[in-house]
């Protein structure tokens, strides 16, 4: 093995590691934040005819439990393909709104600490990778086109931008 083949595979462990890293620090640093909004504001919507702080958490949760599918499903797939799903009725079907707040804090919590688990093991080829079959362009929060073909690490890290954009709506 070469040197630099070496320092290549570090920079890849160290970016992959920074994307969990990242991760577990948004979910650590938010839960204290979390914990202090009570039930009743939890409640609110944050604005006018938008989510509650409990339904966009619930959102962030559907986020969680859609994306650990894809993360894996990708990993063991020369396509990144991801089924969409209907936000608006998601959250109203599962009854975020009179969810209590601090159950749905620690049920967040535990989901994005096993992802970041997930993206710690995932192989390097997997998460590397270019796939030019990928619906990114439809399901990515930040999209690619789909002409460009696009990684699982990108996709991973839009993840967490995307958890990142609406803890700040939340915790405002």
């Amino acid at each position: 093995s070469c040197r630099g083949c070496a320092g290549g595979r570090e920079r890849l462990a160290q970016k992959v590691s920074g994307t969990a890293q990242r991760l577990r620090e948004a979910v650590e640093s938010a839960m204290p934040k979390l914990l202090a909004i009570d039930d009743a504001r939890a409640a609110e919507p944050i604005a006018e005819g938008k989510w509650s702080r409990k339904e966009t958490l619930g959102h962030l949760i559907d986020s969680a439990s859609n994306n650990h599918g894809r993360f894996v499903r990708a990993a063991l797939s020369d396509q990144l393909i991801a089924h969409g799903y209907e936000q608006e009725r998601w959250v109203a079907l599962q009854s975020y709104a009179s969810a209590p707040w601090a159950s749905l804090a620690a049920l967040w919590r535990e989901f994005n600490l096993h992802i970041a688990r997930v993206i710690e093991a995932m192989p390097d080829e997997a998460r590397t990778r270019l796939r030019a079959a990928h619906n990114v362009d439809e399901v990515g929060w930040k999209v690619v086109p789909k002409s460009e073909p696009v990684t699982l690490d990108y996709f991973m890290n839009d993840y967490v931008d995307h958890l990142e954009h609406h803890l700040r709506q939340i915790l405002g």
